[in-house]
């Protein structure tokens, strides 16, 4: 009785009944399929022949095993419930998947002790490397020079400058949404932000004034820092108006600013856009697309932040190693709460 040559249908086939179907060594058959320079060009042909005939498909672990690489990878958040981590994650994990990378995710919570206990279990998992995302753009401890595996930080960028941290960029956001202002005529523009603590909010408003000024223009008055919140953007525009203060555009630091500053400008008789412009930041869907009018905001692009971390990452562990911090620029998304002086 003739013995089979591969698998039975209810098995699916190993490397085994492809090095035994292509008359090789497992090594060969090993070396053949992971693309080695060992192996002559018709024996690995004989050998890809044989695995199409079997169906096989390579262990993705296994494989990664052979080059050194476990392919899995470390997401360590601080904030998984926030909603600036959550589109930066999506896209690295977009990016990733696409190259079949096994993605591992573990938050932090915030807590400095629960992201070392995590860094050492992903470590422990053999994971290729780690994508470390803060929760607000302020700078943040780096995990070390002494990891085993390379870091990208995103959002959050690294304190050391030898590491490699992917931001959105805040200054040229505030610059790009004075010039979407100035684009429909505006120019009397005040700028209503949130807690000075945060380097975000400086960095919008450095963007904004640098903006105002190479127009020429002056900012009307110096820019509001307070609370992220909607009770402070109405707080904030009832004092503007109470002032007499002439304005026909009001930037906000974040949506629920912006929404706090709608309220008060409605409640005193002036329309936006019509009288008033307004803008606002982090293009939070269930802010904008609610508003009266449909507020026009800037986007962080953070899913694409997470695709260019997940893409350095992949660099890095291919031996292609960056440091410093790089930007990734944002943009507008226009809707009714803008439009041109008529």
């Amino acid at each position: 009785m003739t013995p089979a040559l591969g698998p039975s249908r209810s098995q699916p086939a190993t490397l085994n009944d492809v090095a035994r179907l292509a008359g090789v060594s497992v090594a060969t058959a090993s070396k053949a399929l992971n693309g080695r320079s060992q192996v002559r060009a018709e024996t690995r042909q004989r050998v890809v022949e044989a695995a199409e005939r079997l169906s096989f498909r390579p262990n993705q672990l296994a494989r990664g095993l052979l080059a050194g690489r476990s392919g899995t990878v470390g997401l360590l958040t601080s904030d998984l419930e926030g909603r600036f981590s959550i589109p930066i994650l999506m896209g690295a994990e977009d990016a990733f998947g696409a190259g079949e990378v096994a993605v591992l995710l573990c938050d932090a919570r915030g807590d400095a002790i629960r992201e070392q206990h995590h860094v050492r279990a992903l470590l422990g998992r053999r994971v290729d490397g780690l994508i470390v995302v803060g929760s607000r753009t302020d700078p943040r401890p780096s995990l070390g020079r002494e990891l085993p595996v390379p870091v990208v930080y995103a959002y959050a960028p690294s304190e050391d400058p030898a590491d490699l941290s992917l931001v959105p960029d805040n200054v040229d956001a505030g610059r790009i949404a004075v010039g979407h202002l100035l684009a429909c005529g505006r120019t009397r523009i005040a700028h209503i932000t949130g807690d000075p603590a945060y380097l975000a909010a400086r960095e919008r408003a450095q963007g904004a004034g640098a903006a105002l000024a190479e127009a020429g223009l002056e900012p009307v008055g110096e820019p509001r820092f307070g609370d992220w919140s909607e009770g402070w953007g109405r707080a904030a525009t009832a004092l503007l108006l109470d002032r007499r203060v002439e304005i026909d555009a009001v930037l906000c630091g974040s949506d629920q600013i912006a929404r706090g500053v709608m309220d008060v400008l409605r409640e005193r008789g002036l329309r936006v856009p019509e009288d008033v412009a307004v803008m606002g930041f982090d293009n939070w869907q269930v802010l904008t697309a609610a508003s009266r009018p449909p507020l026009t905001s800037v986007d962080m692009n953070l899913e694409q932040v997470g695709r260019a971390a997940a893409h350095a990452l992949s660099a890095a562990i291919g031996g292609v190693r960056r440091s410093g911090v790089e930007t990734v620029r944002c943009r507008v998304v226009i809707r009714g709460s803008t439009a041109p002086l008529s």
